[in-house]
């Protein structure tokens, strides 16, 4: 579709446009405002006097349209013009990230206003002319205020509550999905995996058990993780999400330790095995230590014990 140059607008077209960007940029302010509320509250409370001002923004250039050119408005949006910076949707991402919300805010306001600049050397009417000018200070004035956000937040101690708040929706909705798959597919996959490479002496045997013990069990694990809650009460964030970690861990603890089989010498692919073994351990260990404040012996011990456990069960078994 062919793009209309600014300079060819006529003042009709110019607020009609104006109209359509504060009315747009008024629910995206909504909807940064609603994605942040859970985990940003102080910012997202921002965010919903923005929509209201823009609304407001919206009404006055409304009313400045009507007097002068009657109620019906033409469609012409951002994408009709050439000039405009095409906007990612970020403001449908969750969860939101903060860092990413500011600088989107950035730009906009910083768009808008140069639009209203512009859009005085168009503009002959001089009430007309007056309300752009307001509104190109407001949109300086926004921009201001959007890169002296984290600044306000410091001060405030708003931005230790918000860093929390992202340590725990990271704990909450990654580290702990995605420790719990490790240690399942890690430990669980152990026993058919060194059954059938004892009771086989084969390391291909050993590679197809490992795979598909590790793939199934990945697929359980996204399943099962992904219909134990929608997150709603728990605040443990959307459940695919959590499915899709649970289950590519689980499978990757599996395939860790499966994967040296497909080395054809049996004894240098089991031997590499139990090394892979020893480091998934030894991290899993780590993890919980450093993400759920687990004493390091302690986690080491029961980490050890219960993969020690299934891999002398699966020992047992292969060699019976």
């Amino acid at each position: 579709m062919a793009k209309k140059n600014f300079k060819d607008l006529t003042e009709r077209e110019i607020l009609a446009l104006a109209i359509q960007l504060e009315e747009e940029d008024s629910r995206i302010y909504g909807d940064f405002a609603d994605g942040l509320r859970e985990s940003y509250p102080s910012t997202a409370k921002q965010f919903d006097e923005m929509q209201a001002e823009e609304s407001r923004h919206r009404q006055r250039l409304l009313e400045t349209y009507q007097r002068r050119f009657g109620d019906h408005i033409p469609l012409i949006r951002r994408q009709d013009v050439k000039g405009f910076i095409e906007r990612r949707p970020i403001w449908l991402v969750r969860p939101l990230g903060i860092n990413m919300v500011r600088k989107q805010v950035e730009v906009m306001e910083l768009e808008t206003r140069q639009f209203y600049e512009r859009a005085l050397t168009k503009i002959s009417d001089p009430s007309t002319r007056k309300l752009l000018g307001d509104l190109a200070e407001v949109e300086r004035q926004h921009s201001e205020f959007a890169e002296s956000l984290k600044e306000q937040q410091i001060e405030s101690g708003e931005q230790a509550k918000e860093e929390q708040s992202r340590r725990r929706m990271f704990m909450l909705q990654i580290v702990q999905p995605g420790l719990a798959g490790l240690m399942d597919g890690s430990v669980s996959t152990l026993a058919p995996i060194f059954a059938a490479a004892f009771a086989t002496h084969q390391s291909r045997a050993a590679l197809l058990v490992g795979l598909a013990a590790s793939v199934g069990a990945g697929i359980s694990m996204a399943f099962a993780e992904a219909l134990s809650d929608d997150g709603s009460l728990t605040g443990r964030g959307r459940p695919y999400v959590r499915g899709a970690v649970t289950g590519a861990m689980t499978a990757a603890g599996g395939l860790g330790h499966s994967l040296p089989f497909l080395l054809s010498n049996f004894h240098a692919a089991f031997s590499v095995a139990l090394v892979v073994v020893a480091v998934e351990l030894a991290a899993i260990s780590y993890v919980r230590h450093r993400y759920m404040d687990t004493p390091l012996l302690s986690s080491t011990f029961q980490v050890v014990v219960g993969g020690a456990a299934v891999f002398a069960v699966g020992i047992l078994i292969g060699s019976s």
